[in-house]
């Protein structure tokens, strides 16, 4: 028999909902599935004060390999996270500054590109060689991992 949904479990979809829009997003890094938000709150200490609330989130891909681009590579066993790292933000912007426009950038460790993806980042081209048979023989031919970021439309 099958039963509607739960009254409860609605109620707690809709709250999830909307506590999710209070939050200011701080880093949604995909390629190591890592999101840090914040949020104000009343201080449970002294309510006429507010604080700062962080929520990290971090999900761990098991069964990815060290080498996301080879499936021969051993699989992943060591996650390393540097919230640093997570939080540098290596973009460049432009920021008016003495009536100027200058482009800058938010961290002065970017010229370091030391970041482990431990999953792909779909807006990233990735590619491997792999064998392919044709005509009784065997070739190796380049493969597009994630096909919609490797082609333009």
């Amino acid at each position: 028999m099958n039963r509607p949904f739960s009254p409860f479990f609605l109620i707690c979809f809709v709250f999830q909902a909307q506590d999710e829009e209070e939050r200011t997003v701080l880093v949604d890094n995909k390629c190591q599935c890592a999101r840090i938000t914040s949020r104000i709150i009343p201080s449970p200490d002294d309510p006429n004060e507010d604080i700062v609330e962080r929520n990290i989130r971090i999900i761990v891909p098991l069964n990815n390999r060290e080498n996301i681009s080879d499936p021969t590579s051993p699989v992943r066993t060591k996650f390393v996270y540097h919230l640093s790292d997570l939080c540098k933000k290596c973009d460049l912007v432009e920021v008016e500054l003495d009536n100027q426009v200058v482009i800058a950038s938010q961290s002065n460790l970017c010229d370091e590109d030391t970041e482990t993806c431990y999953t792909y980042d779909r807006n990233k081209c990735y590619t491997n060689r792999v064998p392919i048979m044709y005509g009784g023989q065997t070739k190796m031919v380049e493969t597009a991992l994630t096909p919609d970021s490797c082609y333009p439309d």
